[in-house]
């Protein structure tokens, strides 16, 4: 199969550097000097700021089709993307232009160059500049990692928080134990704030309370959407994300917008995240494909494929798992007796190999099988003569799909 080559320009890898030669490097003293130096762009308009750790993206598409059906120009940021750095910034549904991101990057390179900004933050000065140039009215910030030293803390107007499932992830940055990941997460909450949850582990709802009353801040709990509510973005776990992203917008009449409930309604049916327990194919036969990065969020998908038809006779797994990742937690969640689960490496990223993981979990050695590329598996299935029921599943992370979708491997429906 041909595939199309990405150049420097379509990629932005000569404007900006790769995680892996920056690095991580959490804090948000440089993005505020840099923002500072830029004139505090969108510093006076309101931010409904997306925390936690599972759901986020979800969340954001929720709220944004909802503002778009509200007709209230919104500027919002995700992370990561899947195939174009344009994805992370956004107005109402439109992605930036990549001449246009080219052009403020280029502007405000001698500027940010001298703070040495990580990617991440590279995109939050862009967004920023962006969005105050075509005068949004009110932004939706995705958290990247943790909260208390995320780039989107920076902004200093953030009247509602929408905290999505906290559970453990990125462990090496934010701490070993779910009640210092919360805390990490929950330093978001401002004075006086809003804060809309659904329910969470108990120790994050300590975590929560505690943080709140402090700051004098206001939790809202909420329950799920009911079954009846249709929405854009499968599984039940949007059932919880659509009831925060709901939550924040409800929140928004002290700042002067009311959302009545049949325009939500309308707005989360429309909703729509590529990515996510998602439907496509490959050569015209069926795939799934899911973001599924961390143990809480293959706990949820292993709920989901409970529902499938014939799930019973087992599911084809094709999974590219970061090597800093939970993956043995991951792994006996998702896999059952009758499972096959293909390992393959995730390009430009240390994985998960077959042979680690059969040391990790040894009871599922004769489970796993190593592959080089999802494409591969595919085509070993295909010769078997029958197309499996349920379909194979793609999953462990949202770089793997990407690079399906950037290689035209699997269909790419990003909007």
């Amino acid at each position: 199969m041909e595939h199309k080559t990405i150049s420097n320009f379509e990629e932005l890898t000569d404007l900006i550097p790769s995680f892996d030669q920056r690095g991580m490097d959490l804090g948000i003293e440089r993005i505020k000097k840099a923002l500072q130096l830029m004139g505090n762009p969108c510093s006076e308009i309101p931010a409904i700021q997306i925390a936690g750790t599972n759901g986020k993206g979800s969340i954001a598409s929720f709220i944004q089709s909802c503002l778009k059906a509200a007709r209230i120009k919104s500027g919002t940021t995700t992370s990561p993307h899947l195939v174009s750095w344009c994805e992370r910034i956004r107005i109402d549904d439109n992605l930036i232009s990549l001449q246009e991101f080219r052009q403020i990057l280029l502007s405000l390179r001698p500027l940010l160059k001298v703070h040495q900004l990580t990617p991440f933050e590279l995109v939050m000065a862009v967004a920023f500049e962006y969005f105050a140039k075509h005068n949004v009215q009110l932004l939706v910030l995705e958290v990247g990692l943790g909260g208390r030293l995320d780039a989107t803390t920076a902004h200093p107007l953030r009247p509602v928080i929408a905290m999505g499932s906290i559970g453990l992830d990125h462990c090496d940055h934010l701490g070993a134990t779910i009640k210092d990941i919360a805390q990490e997460k929950a330093a978001v909450i401002t004075s006086g704030c809003k804060v809309i949850s659904a329910a969470q582990h108990p120790d994050v709802t300590q975590v929560l309370k505690d943080t709140a009353e402090k700051h004098n801040a206001q939790i809202q709990w909420v329950p799920p959407i009911p079954q009846s509510w249709e929405l854009g973005i499968s599984g039940d776990i949007q059932r919880k994300n659509a009831a925060v992203a709901k939550g924040a917008l409800q929140s928004l009449g002290k700042l002067g917008w009311e959302l009545d409930e049949p325009l939500i309604r309308k707005g989360l049916a429309l909703a729509n995240w590529p990515g996510r327990l998602q439907r496509t194919n490959w050569n015209g036969f069926p795939v799934v494909i899911d973001g599924a990065h961390n143990p809480h969020a293959a706990k949820e998908l292993a709920k989901e494929r409970s529902k499938w038809a014939q799930e019973e006779i087992g599911v084809h797994w094709v999974l590219g798992i970061q090597r800093h990742k939970q993956a043995p937690e991951m792994l006996r969640y998702l896999i059952k007796p009758q499972d096959i689960a293909w390992v393959i490496p995730i390009p430009n990223h240390d994985s998960w190999s077959q042979v680690q993981l059969s040391n990790a979990c040894p009871e599922l050695t004769s489970q796993l099988l190593q592959a080089n590329q999802v494409e591969q598996v595919f085509s070993k299935i295909q010769k078997k003569g029958r197309w499996p029921t349920p379909p194979p599943v793609v999953a462990g992370s949202l770089y793997l799909i990407g690079d399906t979708f950037k290689r035209k491997i699997l269909n790419n429906t990003i909007p």
